[in-house]
């Protein structure tokens, strides 16, 4: 019953932080298409691990600075808005996970790596291509 509980909240730390993202004035993460893939919290609530995409791989490590920078001030909002004993300290990640799911699609549909499980199926064209 707790892991729901604390699921629920990752829910709502990722909803509030998404909006926050939106609202920062730093240049370094306003320049890059920035994700919230997942939020884990700890069970007592004092950290909070934050994944965060960014589209061009080039900013990511200024992204991430970026976020670190705003760090208080995101912790902050996401306090008044959250109304939680304990306001988690957040740890921003790099995620590359889109990345790597963009690469796995990219082989499964490459006909020289993968073949048909059913060869009556090999002659069909996808609408993609």
């Amino acid at each position: 019953m707790a892991s729901n509980r604390i699921g629920r909240i990752n829910e709502e730390i990722q909803r509030a932080l998404a909006a926050l993202f939106r609202e920062l004035k730093d240049p370094r993460v306003q320049g890059g298409m920035v994700s919230i893939t997942h939020v884990d919290a700890t069970n007592d609530l004092r950290y909070c691990r934050v994944y965060v995409s960014v589209l061009d791989k080039s900013q990511e490590k200024d992204v991430l600075r970026g976020l670190k920078s705003a760090g208080g001030y995101l912790r902050r909002e996401l306090g008044a808005q959250l109304r939680l004993r304990y306001t988690p300290e957040l740890q921003f990640i790099a995620d590359d996970s889109i990345a790597y799911g963009a690469h796995i699609l990219e082989v499964l549909r490459d006909p020289t790596k993968v073949k048909p499980a059913n060869p009556a199926n090999e002659n069909i064209v996808l609408e993609d291509e």
